[in-house]
């Protein structure tokens, strides 16, 4: 069956073709320069390995390991932090010929599931690719018949002041002739990661030596062991390594290996890898009239929407979870986490939900279990441990987005349970919850807490309602009366005479001087916003934007403020500016999350008109496909979640309510492949240069009404 939504632009209708499948389109180096914090490195959908290279650690620019701009590789690593901003993993470092080597672009090559390099020093040819938990090299040295490999179990990511890392050897065996495999405690941006491996050679070392520790941060010697091996390569042929890596032990590792490269076929392995992609990213078929770029930069974000969460369970099912202990993960033994919740609630998941649904009761289990185990649901969850480094607790959102869509496989009496547990109990294990304050006052007094009173706020409210509505589905009255009253708290840090959301003191007063270009950044000062100022959080109120529009003046007067937001100077306080926010157009910022449903809230002010224009501008602006081509973090996939709804011409503003806000696609044509042999297709007719504003909407030949359509109406 298939179901169209069309589009009006002019009069053209362009038909529906054969086209090449979008994993050949793939850019996998977009991002990796500037602020996108991407890597080029061999994964697998949903995977734990992301194994490739790194040109540098340490620093904000290091987040993933990887800067386009370099010109050495330091490390191949086995797993990245997919887009994020903070420096972590790249763990269990493999160096060929021991040392940092030059390299450039030209002789370098990613595509899904596969990375190559050569060296300039010595000609050294590195291919790597990734199963679900292995990473496999074909390590070719040139001419040399003798080769040396550092297996640099200290390595990874880090920083030396708000992420230091330190790595703990629980227990290392060496005694495998070909390889070695043991177990490390790191802690980094997420504290108390466990790290089974298990190492294998295609050959023999005829020596291994141990490096000295060396000092890698301030005060900070490497405890793990740094190993150099000897291999004789005087048959010529490559030097072939696999790592895998368990959330458990080595012994876990060493079963996820066997499992899953049992043996020494490379060739093989990156063909399932990549077959597995094309799978994948065949889910949405674009027109053969779509511009090239375009389809790059949207062939490259529907590959980054796939790299998290990660199945962190082994292949037996057994994982680490949200207490630290080791569990078994029921449900044919899969477990998620790296959920970069704060960022992919708002369009990652909506996205989960039509184009990969296989995963999401899975996912909605995960995060269940991890908050049984820890006592309230993750904020922030990675390696199955809980960071906690961001506001309110979007797993709420995550959860009843699934509930009302209809998901099955998942207890939704269970569900609930843990809802409620974290949203009404108190959790001193929680850093930011003060569920007291929210309570006694409505909103988080700036002079009862430091820092991000406003923003917190805001979120929690969106958190309420989606508990209120849930609440009341499910027959808990008392529970929905609870959240229903709390998810109207926006309303108290509004101020009507500035008409923003404003820093509020315990005894009602305004916070003053107020300054609505004074960024927040956490708690790092006294701001009352995370990563943003007062002009990007006046319209966070995802839940109501009627009530939002109504409460600034009416329609009139909500777009003409949304028309200065995009026309402001792009100044900003330089003391006190986050480093992620991105990507300003006037006060809009494209390279952060808090503000990405802004330019469809048009559609609640009467000007769909600008809604196109915004769309067309931004998606053109700060998408390229260029190594610097993302204007922010990558953010797990939700830069990328962006630009996909962008060009299908619909967006996620209430994430849970199903509904998503009419905008203007940017492609002619796009068929999305659903389950039981379903699809749903969007036609932008006679869309061009000049024709960007949608003149009619309708779906399956019937006008729309209103701003918005409906999952069920895409996956009926």
């Amino acid at each position: 069956m298939k179901r169209t939504l069309g589009f009006c632009c002019a009069a053209a209708l362009l038909a529906l073709s054969a086209t090449a499948g979008l994993a050949r389109a793939v850019n996998p180096f977009i991002g990796t320069g500037g602020d996108g914090h991407c890597f080029p490195a061999a994964a697998y959908p949903f995977g734990l390995v992301q194994a490739g290279p790194d040109t540098g650690w340490g620093s904000w620019r290091y987040c993933s390991g990887y800067s386009y701009e370099d010109a050495h590789i330091t490390m191949f690593s086995q797993t990245h932090n997919a887009g994020g901003g903070c420096p972590d993993y790249g763990d269990i470092g493999l160096m060929p010929g021991v040392v940092s080597n030059a390299f450039r672009h030209a002789n370098e090559t990613a595509r899904p599931g596969y990375y190559a390099v050569t060296l300039d020093d010595g000609g050294i040819r590195v291919e790597v690719t990734a199963s679900e938990h292995c990473a496999f090299y074909r390590i070719a040295y040139g001419p040399a018949k003798e080769a040396k490999l550092l297996v640099d179990l200290d390595y990874g990511m880090g920083n030396a002041t708000w992420a230091k890392k330190t790595v703990e050897p629980l227990a290392v065996d060496r005694s495998p002739a070909d390889g070695l495999t043991g177990h490390l405690l790191r802690s980094g941006f997420v504290k108390g990661r466990h790290i089974g491996f298990d190492i294998r050679f295609s050959r023999r070392p005829t020596r291994c030596e141990e490096l000295p520790p060396v000092v890698r941060e301030k005060g900070v010697s490497a405890r793990a062991p740094r190993l150099v091996y000897t291999f004789d390569l005087s048959d010529g042929a490559p030097l072939l390594v696999k790592c895998a890596l368990s959330t458990v032990d080595g012994a876990g590792a060493g079963r996820n290996l066997r499992r899953e490269l049992p043996d020494w076929d490379f060739d093989a392995a990156r063909a399932a890898a990549e077959a597995k992609w094309r799978e994948q990213l065949a889910r949405v078929t674009l027109d053969p009239a779509t511009d090239g770029d375009v389809r790059a930069l949207f062939a490259t974000s529907l590959y980054r929407l796939f790299h998290a969460p990660f199945n962190i369970a082994d292949v037996d099912g057994r994982y680490r979870g949200g207490d630290g202990q080791v569990a078994v993960a029921p449900n044919g033994g899969r477990f998620y986490s790296e959920f970069s919740l704060w960022d992919t609630f708002r369009g990652a998941h909506p996205l989960y939900t039509i184009l990969a649904p296989e995963y999401v009761a899975d996912f909605v289990n995960s995060l269940v279990a991890h908050g049984e185990a820890a006592g309230f649901l993750p904020v922030l969850p990675k390696w199955g441990r809980d960071s906690q480094c961001m506001i309110a607790t979007h797993a709420v959102a995550v959860i009843a987005e699934a509930y009302f869509k209809g998901f099955e496989g998942v207890d939704w009496a269970r569900a609930w349970r843990i809802v409620r547990q974290t949203l009404r109990e108190r959790h001193p294990a929680r850093v930011k919850e003060d569920w007291d304050l929210l309570d006694r006052y409505g909103y988080y007094p700036c002079d009862k807490l430091k820092g991000e009173g406003v923003s917190r706020t805001l979120e929690c409210s969106y958190d309420d309602w989606c508990a209120a509505r849930m609440a009341a589905a499910m027959g808990h009255a008392e529970d929905a009366a609870f959240f229903a009253k709390r998810a109207e708290n926006w309303r108290n840090v509004f101020d009507a005479k500035t008409g923003f959301m404003r820093g509020r003191k315990a005894d009602g007063t305004w916070r003053e001087p107020f300054d609505p270009y004074r960024c927040g950044h956490e708690t790092s000062w006294e701001g009352d916003f995370t990563e943003g100022n007062a002009w990007q959080w006046r319209w966070h109120v995802l839940q109501a934007p009627e009530a939002l529009v109504e409460a600034l003046g009416g329609k009139a007067r909500a777009a003409a403020l949304l028309d200065e937001l995009f026309t402001l100077p792009s100044d900003l306080d330089a003391a006190h500016t986050s480093p992620d926010v991105t990507g300003l157009e006037g006060q809009y910022v494209q390279g952060n999350e808090p503000s990405h449903h802004i330019p469809y809230l048009y559609q609640y002010a009467g000007r769909p008109d600008r809604t196109a224009e915004r769309i067309r501008h931004l998606s053109r602006k700060f998408y390229r496909n260029a190594p610097d081509g993302l204007c922010g973090n990558e953010d797990h996939g939700e830069m990328s979640a962006w630009y996909i709804f962008a060009c299908l011409g619909f967006y996620p503003v209430n994430p849970a309510s199903g509904a998503f806000v009419l905008g203007a696609p940017q492609v002619p044509g796009a068929t999305l492949r659903l389950p039981g042999g379903a699809s749903f297709r969007v036609t932008a007719r006679g869309l061009s240069e000049k024709n960007l504003y949608v003149r009619s909407v309708a779906l399956n030949g019937r006008p729309v009404a209103g701003p918005a359509i409906h999952y069920r109406d895409i996956m009926a």
